[in-house]
């Protein structure tokens, strides 16, 4: 078995041990594996071990992995920030989108997504930590956001998406993926039916899933230590 298959099986376990602790069904909770600044070859490691959903960070790069992987019917995620000048390829070569942060990325992505390809299913970015190095919308502004983003047609809005600021204890983990739950729950209260929390990485998904995450986005657990040089 490769490390990467042995990496998988070892956070599908985290996974749902967190789950049943949070009294939830380990299948309550899907897997995205982040792939992000690794080769495809990887990718194909983690795809023959049963991985069938992958997060991309960067246009180009996940637009050709996506492109590699057609024959394999993998599900292709973007999860990073995105210009208003590259929805074009995100549109037509991704199932999902984690990161709109503004309506005018959501419009264009409506209109760029090809009338063959089901409707792209999207997350609004909430910036539950107020950083100013992080994309999302104000938590004040995402009910609106998201009403807007549900009217555009060839879009599907599931849910919510967030980065907190990392924290070193469970407590303080825990703390802006419940902020981004309780955004969730107002907006669904106020007639929106998400379904989506795309919340917690590899160091913090124990918290996030007893907080609700429907959807871990998990790299370094997986893949290893990423090198940026």
């Amino acid at each position: 078995m490769s490390a990467i298959a042995t990496n998988l099986q070892a956070v599908q376990t985290r996974i749902s041990t967190a789950a049943r602790a949070a009294g939830r069904p380990p299948e309550s909770i899907a897997l995205l594996a982040v792939s992000k600044t690794w080769p495809l070859a990887s990718v194909i490691d983690a795809a023959t071990a049963g991985q069938r959903a992958f997060g991309e960070n960067y246009v180009q790069e996940g637009v050709d992995k996506a492109s590699a992987t057609v024959d394999r019917n993998l599900d292709w995620h973007f999860i990073g920030p995105l210009q208003s000048n590259k929805t074009r390829p995100v549109a037509e070569h991704f199932a999902w989108v984690h990161s709109i942060d503004r309506l005018k990325i959501a419009e264009r992505l409506s209109a760029q997504r090809p009338a063959d390809l089901p409707p792209l299913q999207v997350c609004v970015q909430v910036n539950v930590s107020g950083e100013a190095s992080k994309s999302g919308c104000h938590p004040d502004e995402a009910l609106a956001l998201c009403q807007a983003v549900a009217a555009l047609p060839r879009l599907t809005l599931r849910g919510l998406m967030a980065i907190p600021e990392p924290a070193d204890d469970e407590a303080g983990q825990r703390a802006p993926f419940r902020q981004l739950r309780e955004i969730f729950e107002t907006i669904r209260a106020a007639g929106l039916p998400l379904d989506t929390l795309s919340m917690g990485m590899s160091h913090d998904l124990e918290a996030a899933i007893a907080e609700g995450a429907t959807i871990v986005r998990i790299g370094t657990a997986i893949f290893g230590e990423r090198n940026y040089a």
